[in-house]
This record gives C-alpha cells, sequence and structure tokens, in this order.
C-alpha cells in the first residue's frame, strides 16, 4: 500500500518527518493564521485607569422552604389562661337514713336495682349527656320544677341527684331552693340547717362552708337555710352568678341540682331559670294540665334546655316496661 502520511497535500510546505506531530499539522494546516492580533500601541498607562470601586456585600434573602411560598409571620404564644382552683366543699358532714329513703319510696344506695333506679338512669344519661357536650358551667346546673305542688318535684330532684352521685366521676350537690316550703333535708330524713339563702343573703359566707357532704358517696346537699319574704330579690341578684360560680370553680365533674317551688306558684323558679342551663318540667300524669305546663314553660324560657318528666305514669306509650331479671328489680 502506499503510505498516505507522506503524500504532500496541494500548497503545502515540507514537512520534517522527525518533527512533532503538532508540527507536522502546522506544516500541513498553517496554525500561524490562527493566532490574536496583535494589542493595540496606544492604550493609555496603567496608572490613569480609574480604579473600579468594591461593592459592600449585600444581605441575601432567605428562600422560603418552597419556591413561590410564603412564609407565615411568626407571632407570639398567647398567654396560658391559668386554671381555677377547685373549691373544696367544706360545710361538714350528715348521714343519711336508708329506711327513711326506702318507707319513702326513695332510690336507696347499695341497694337492689329496681325499676325506679332504671327510669332515673335513663333520665340521668340525658342529664350528663348534655352536659358534657355543651361543656358549661351552666349546663352542669339544672333546676327541677313543677308547675303546681304535689307533682312530685323533690321526690324527682332528690332520686336524679342520688342516681347521678352513682357515677364513679361526678359529684352531686342537691340544693333546697324552695325557702317557704324545704324538703329536701326532710326528705334524706336530717335536720336542716343554715344554707343557701343565709350566703345569697350574705356576701362575706362562702357558700361552699355551708355544703354538706352525707355518707352516699358523690352526694353533698345545700340546706335552703333562713327563711324570708324577699327571696325573690336575692335571688335576681349577682350575688346568685357568684355563688354559682364558686360551687362549680375548678370542678368540672361537679353537677348542682336544685330543687325549686313551683313555677306557677313562686318566682324562684323563673329567676333561677336564667342561671342554668337545663331545666327539668315535672309533669304528674293525672293531674297536671296541658295550659298548666305550657305556662310554666314559659316561665322557665330563659334557661336554654327545657325537658318534660312525666311523673306518677302506670303506662308507657311505647309499651317498655321495667321487669325483673335475676334478682333485678325486685
Amino acid at each position: 500500500m502506499t503510505d498516505q502520511s507522506k503524500i504532500p497535500t496541494k500548497g503545502a510546505k515540507p514537512v520534517d518527518a522527525a518533527g512533532s506531530l503538532y508540527e507536522r499539522a502546522n506544516g500541513i494546516y498553517g496554525f500561524d493564521s490562527l493566532r490574536p492580533n496583535a494589542p493595540p500601541r496606544n492604550l493609555p498607562p496603567a496608572h490613569n485607569v480609574a480604579p473600579v470601586p468594591r461593592q459592600a456585600p449585600q444581605p441575601v434573602a432567605r428562600q422560603t422552604p418552597f419556591a413561590g411560598v410564603a412564609e407565615a409571620p411568626v407571632t407570639p404564644d398567647a398567654p396560658v389562661k391559668p386554671q381555677a382552683q377547685r373549691v373544696a366543699l367544706s360545710g361538714g358532714h350528715v348521714a343519711i337514713d336508708r329506711e327513711h329513703l326506702r318507707a319513702g319510696g326513695m332510690i336507696v344506695p347499695d341497694g337492689p336495682v329496681t325499676a325506679l333506679l332504671e327510669e332515673f338512669r335513663i333520665v340521668k344519661r340525658e342529664i350528663l349527656g348534655d352536659a358534657r357536650e355543651t361543656g358549661t358551667d351552666a349546663a352542669r346546673c339544672i333546676l327541677v320544677c313543677s308547675p303546681h305542688s304535689g307533682e312530685g318535684k323533690t321526690y324527682c330532684a332528690t332520686n336524679l341527684a342520688i342516681a347521678m352521685a352513682a357515677e364513679r366521676d361526678i359529684e352531686v350537690v342537691l340544693v333546697d331552693a324552695d325557702f317557704h316550703k324545704p324538703s329536701v333535708p326532710r326528705v334524706l330524713g336530717f335536720e336542716s340547717q343554715a344554707g343557701f339563702m343565709d350566703t345569697l343573703a350574705d356576701p362575706s359566707i362562702a357558700p361552699e362552708s355551708l355544703v354538706l357532704e352525707t355518707d352516699i358517696e358523690g352526694l353533698f346537699v345545700l340546706p335552703s337555710g333562713s327563711r324570708t319574704t324577699s327571696d325573690a330579690e336575692y335571688l335576681a341578684s349577682e350575688r346568685t352568678s357568684e355563688v354559682l360560680r364558686r360551687l362549680t370553680q375548678g370542678a368540672p365533674n361537679r353537677f348542682l341540682v336544685f330543687d325549686t317551688p313551683p313555677a306557677l306558684a313562686a318566682s324562684p323558679a323563673a329567676e333561677l331559670a336564667k342561671h342554668v342551663g337545663q331545666a327539668l318540667l315535672v309533669a304528674r300524669a293525672d293531674s297536671t294540665g296541658q295550659s298548666a305546663l305550657e305556662d310554666a314553660h314559659q316561665l322557665l324560657s330563659a334557661c336554654p334546655d327545657i325537658k318534660l318528666l312525666l311523673n306518677a305514669t302506670h303506662f308507657s306509650p311505647s309499651g317498655r316496661s321495667f321487669g325483673t331479671y335475676e334478682g333485678f328489680g325486685s
């Protein structure tokens, strides 16, 4: 074969075979023409050129984690509101006569499970459920009232308080707010003492110092106290709110059950309705008329949640009744 590396290109200079590859390529392709032009000869001296001022470093904006997403402004944490201190009930102790309860047809703590107890368990579930759902102190204050006397308001208020006290995690204060005819001490079997009206009339008396602890676990009683003809005026004062706030302060599992006089016979029920979150309007099945219920409901309308409790019934609209089951209901 012909050695092509020794064949000269047309117009190329003779190449020394002993030269480097670059020299040989330069001899063939003429790289000298690719050199940069010489600098001009009339450039000013270097010392006449003004120095370029140094730029101060500029702060660089901090980038957000995601492009195009602005960071939320940093706000200081809101101050934590201190929790109210729990008020202890310190009015002394009283014993409840179980035989007296049994003779009066009441629920007997630690006794057999009767149809009466089962019925009030249903009532208390409604009361407790609504109170916990609402979550306010007022919702844990329950007024028990009836249109007229003799319809069973004290009977229902006391049984409700006993049934609620059977819960493992709550306290119940049964408040006798019937200042003309107080009945709670008589039903429970102990002598009446200073109570609700005394702390309303005298702001120096702490209400918790008059609340009596009973030997029924979880049940406390605040008697009606001194009698007065100005009970409605005392209940209408700001002192009532202070007393109720004091008794529920720092105690989210404490409930107040008020036994009030009949709504159509005296005004305390209507005044207390402004301070409670639930009301239980008791109607006797064989005597309470519809017009009386409507009038009583109107008087209690300041309460946001009014429930109707039908007392002394001998039938159930649904046909349901509580019987016995392996010793229950005896």
